[in-house]
């Protein structure tokens, strides 16, 4: 591995562990086991590489998505998939990384906003409209109202001051809201689908 590539790994791994702005260069520089000097070849500053561990994780997330999205069975599928997905991506994720990011690295700021806008609103849009035609979810819902607000949705999640970091997960929280909304769009026979995957998932 070279050393660009052991830096951003190291640094995802405590950034998302302890939350950005508590995590120095001093910090990183040690764990890594290098100088400072070394990781400043690599990257001007603490912003550079912020933006580099944001877009490889952006990168990452679309194609492990788009990979899930081919592999599902039906709508209902893709998005019990994904939420097992975001559920081993949030698991030991601190929610604080979106409030550092916000307040002190806007450009990585927005990639995750472009983001959300292009790759993620269109992915839930075409979800919903699959489902539609699968007979899975209600053929009343309003698409393109529902996919934003759906969106919205999933970002209360990271929101520290609703889900206090010493009361809640992040991973359980963004379970929650998932099933609550998967089972709202869902007509008789597919929430009889969603029914039976948690039951299987119990009996295992």
């Amino acid at each position: 591995m070279d050393t660009r590539q052991r830096i951003v790994d190291q640094s995802s791994e405590m950034f998302m562990r302890f939350g950005i702005r508590s995590v120095s260069m001093d910090d990183i520089a040690g764990a890594v086991g290098m100088s400072k000097k070394t990781i400043y070849a690599s990257f001007v500053d603490k912003d550079a590489l912020v933006d580099e561990v944001i877009g490889r994780h952006i990168s990452e997330s679309e194609q492990k998505i788009s990979e899930l999205i081919v592999e599902s069975a039906n709508a209902v599928d893709e998005i019990l998939l994904t939420m097992r997905l975001f559920e081993c991506q949030f698991r030991n994720l601190n929610p604080i990384v979106l409030h550092d990011l916000r307040k002190f690295h806007p450009t990585a700021y927005r990639l995750i906003e472009e983001h959300k806008r292009k790759f993620v609103l269109e992915t839930m849009r075409a979800n919903m409209e699959r489902g539609i035609r699968e007979g899975l979810f209600r053929t009343d819902m309003d698409v393109e109202i529902m996919s934003r607000f759906q969106l919205e949705s999933m970002m209360l999640a990271f929101d520290t001051q609703l889900f206090p970091t010493d009361l809640f997960n992040l991973a359980d929280v963004s379970r929650e809201i998932h099933r609550h909304y998967l089972f709202g769009m869902c007509t008789p026979y597919g929430q009889t689908m969603v029914l039976n995957h948690q039951m299987n998932k119990v009996s295992q």
